[in-house]
């Protein structure tokens, strides 16, 4: 998952540099997503790996979305945050899919 994520940052236009600095960005936006969202969490160290998977995903969106848009510091920890946000409903959402079975 992590190649698909890396490709598909490179091919939206995120240089390497970019990249580095939205993986320093997702540190802190994993941070405020674990705060922000209810439940239990995933703990610290999860929560981290979906705060930098997630500032990935949010910046590609705002990249798609708003191409050519440059992010400064306080926008990117928003951005990175909301992404993160995103990604921890959908994983909670599968866990409890999975935990059930798939049933309703």
């Amino acid at each position: 998952m992590a190649t698909i994520v890396l490709a598909a940052a490179l091919a939206a236009g995120l240089a390497p540099g970019g990249l580095i600095a939205w993986i320093i960005i997702g540190l802190v936006a994993g941070s405020l997503a674990s705060r922000i969202m209810r439940g239990g969490g995933f703990g610290c160290l999860l929560n981290i790996l979906i705060g930098i998977a997630g500032a990935i995903i949010g910046g590609l969106i705002v990249s798609l979305l708003l191409p050519g848009t440059t992010l400064h510091f306080w926008s990117s920890i928003v951005v990175g945050t909301l992404g993160s946000c995103l990604l921890l409903a959908a994983l909670r959402f599968a866990s409890r899919l999975f935990k059930r079975g798939g049933r309703d």
